[in-house]
């Protein structure tokens, strides 16, 4: 209710600048009405931003792309173009705090600071295409400025809701359009070719609503009337259509209709309602009879975006493997006695060299399931990055969330990416909790290349499930799961979960 209230006065707030704003200068973007020091301290601190996210050379193109088209956004003089660039590679990176001062006191930004995140929304959707690199730069750009993410969340949402609006508005002109051209051939056929241009040129000239501009009454109420009318450039029903993906049904119409290699199930379940600007994908790691019998169970609470899938794969096997995973642990049960089935004795005495031999004797329940798994998982997670890759999600920001064998088809989908052409700007943030899968840092590296965001890794160090799956290598090799990735390299967060996980 607070948070509807909060959304409320926000709009109202919003509809009344945007009102002014189009009486005085309705044609002057948000950016545009900055200070001349506000405009260059912007894209300053945009260009500082880009170089401290993307430093990589293979991120170069998109650096120096963003702020050349930045720099005209703003109708900044060609002159500052090389002092922009060079922030963008990497240099006055010390100076961002004082242009974020500078930036906060441009008296445009003095009543409300989130028009800043209003234009580098507009900006970043100006073509169709919400870069995953967009998304984190505004939530960089953001934090500088002490703008909460959630205006951010708002914003997108409620601009959202005008293409929405747009689109339908369009999709009412395009049938009427479709009529006018269908009178219009019955009129060829009796007046002849020569009389047909008695309907004039304007039937002609429509096109079926697409060349109606994103000008609507809700879009300005959000971003403001020259916000909305930078992106007048491409038409809703276009927009809607970039970035949901043009065969409309997205992920949910996602359904793989026969076996691919060695891949039998493979499908996108919804698990909220409605579109959002950034989707979040979320993957299970293993079935078993009762609460988490279905793909959905472990993701009722899952906060993150609004727009949430969860990926139903190879139901069959992970059941099996769930089932086994049950057995071995009543199996255990009988045999120990309650006390060491504690978490705190139990990580103790089992170690990856010192397994109890009555643990060995039922092995083999596990064994030969969770080795199926560990190979099907590794497939299903190359189909999900050419699915991702194919678009098939729109031009939007993906996030990847999975837990067990669910990280691993992440970690698989992400090594793929990493081999094609075109794989950077989809994915934004992923989140692995008990991946079972390589822990040495330079299986990693090439996963930074793809991902925008975060890599968080959240594992157990007393995690003696995984450990003990994984017996027969985890001395050779380390495991994500069960300790940090030694990476040095922003993205790459590691959380230490075994205060929360028994």
């Amino acid at each position: 209710m607070a948070g509807a209230e909060k959304q409320k006065g926000w709009d109202s707030t919003q509809h009344g600048e945007a009102e002014a704003a189009e009486e005085k200068e309705p044609c002057v973007l948000p950016g545009r009405r900055l200070g001349e020091p506000g405009r260059f301290a912007y894209a300053a601190l945009c260009g500082i931003s880009l170089a401290w996210l993307f430093p990589e050379k293979e991120q170069s193109s998109f650096r120096t792309e963003f702020i050349e088209g930045f720099v005209k956004w703003l109708d900044l003089p060609d002159a500052v173009l090389p002092a922009m660039t060079a922030f963008a590679s990497g240099l006055g990176g010390e100076g961002a705090e004082t242009f974020a001062q500078i930036l906060l006191k441009d008296p445009v930004l003095e009543a409300n600071p989130a028009v800043i995140t209003q234009d580098l929304l507009s900006f970043s959707l100006r073509d169709g295409s919400y870069d995953a690199r967009a998304r984190v730069l505004i939530c960089r750009v953001a934090w500088l400025l002490r703008i909460p993410l959630e205006e951010l969340e708002v914003l997108e949402e409620s601009l959202l809701e005008s293409l929405k609006e747009q689109r339908e508005e369009e999709s009412e002109t395009a049938e009427e359009t479709r009529k006018k051209k269908e009178r219009r051939r019955k009129l060829k056929r009796y007046l002849l070719i020569g009389l047909a241009t008695v309907g004039g040129g304007t039937v002609i000239g429509l096109t079926g609503g697409l060349a109606a501009p994103l000008v609507a009454a809700g879009a300005a109420t959000v971003i403001g009337s020259a916000g909305a009318a930078a992106l007048a450039s491409t038409a809703g029903i276009a927009v809607m259509a970039s970035l949901f993906g043009a065969a409309g049904a997205g992920l949910t119409g996602y359904k793989m209709k026969k076996r691919v290699g060695a891949i039998e199930e493979f499908e996108f379940l919804p698990l909220t309602e409605g579109k959002q600007l950034h989707i979040t994908i979320a993957i299970t790691g293993w079935l078993c009879a009762g609460k988490y019998g279905s793909f959905t169970a472990p993701w009722g609470s899952l906060l993150q975006s609004r727009e949430q899938y969860c990926l139903a794969w190879e139901s069959k096997y992970l059941m099996e493997l769930g089932n086994a995973l049950d057995s071995l642990l009543n199996g255990f049960v009988n045999m120990m006695a309650q006390e060491a089935l504690k978490f705190t004795v139990f990580s103790g005495i089992v170690t990856a060299l010192t397994w109890p031999t009555s643990l060995l004797t039922v092995a083999s329940v596990i064994d030969n399931p969770w080795g199926v798994c560990l190979h099907r998982s590794a497939e299903v997670g190359k189909h999900l990055a050419h699915i991702l890759l194919s678009r098939r999600q729109g031009k939007r920001p993906v996030t990847l969330i999975g837990f067990s064998l669910g990280a691993r088809v992440i970690y698989f989908c992400l090594q793929e990416m990493a081999q094609e052409k075109d794989s950077q700007g989809i994915i934004e943030d992923v989140v692995l909790l008990g991946a079972p899968v390589e822990g040495e840092a330079k299986y990693w590296k090439a996963i930074t290349k793809v991902v925008s965001g975060r890599i968080i890794n959240g594992y157990c160090r007393g995690d003696w499930l995984l450990g003990f799956v994984y017996r027969t290598s985890s001395v050779q090799m380390n495991v994500a799961g069960l300790q940090p990735v030694d990476l040095d390299d922003r993205r790459m967060v590691n959380m230490d979960l075994s205060a929360v996980v028994s």
